[in-house]
């Protein structure tokens, strides 16, 4: 998928705050409240509909964002909404800093050693609270590589759909 047509996940719906309709969502943005910055969003619910939103206004509050959607003011209404995905465009975000990725552009390229061995592609990345754990894939096995550089990951060249590590194939 090219890069405009590719989406990112950056939160969903987890409930109700208070009465009015008032929404609590958790952010996988930095900081937290960016979520805001990049609408229109594309919300899809747990059922797999899908539509376009916009004007969602927000604040912090404790470990979640309240946040307040257009034409929606009362508590059911959220409530139907639990578990709605808020998905934008990989366009709509700016560019990472030199050395910082984001991980779905990172998702699908090949992994070498350093000595040229296949060990796969990228499926996915996650975040282990220590480190982030990049996840590669071959036909035989799958390998959890701490997303560590320059340790073990040594370069990343998108032009060639490459990440080097300095990893042992056989571990």
């Amino acid at each position: 998928m090219t890069d405009s047509g590719r989406r990112i996940l950056l939160g969903r719906v987890l409930g109700a705050f208070g009465v009015r309709g008032e929404a609590k969502l958790e952010s996988w943005t930095e900081p937290r409240s960016a979520i805001f910055r990049y609408q229109p969003w594309i919300v899809r619910d747990p059922q797999g509909r899908e539509r376009e939103l916009a004007g969602v206004r927000g604040k912090e509050s404790g470990k979640y964002l309240v946040a307040a959607f257009p034409d929606v003011n009362d508590r059911d209404a959220v409530e139907a909404m639990r578990g709605t995905e808020i998905y934008v465009p990989r366009s709509a975000l700016p560019p990472p800093q030199p050395d910082e990725y984001y991980w779905v552009d990172l998702e699908g390229l090949r992994v070498v050693t350093v000595d040229g061995v296949p060990l796969g592609t990228v499926t996915h990345l996650f975040a282990t609270g220590a480190n982030d754990v990049l996840v590669a894939r071959d036909d035989e096995r799958e390998r959890m590589i701490p997303f560590v550089q320059p340790q073990y990951v040594t370069a990343v060249d998108f032009e060639a759909g490459v990440v080097t590590v300095d990893w042992d194939p056989e571990f």
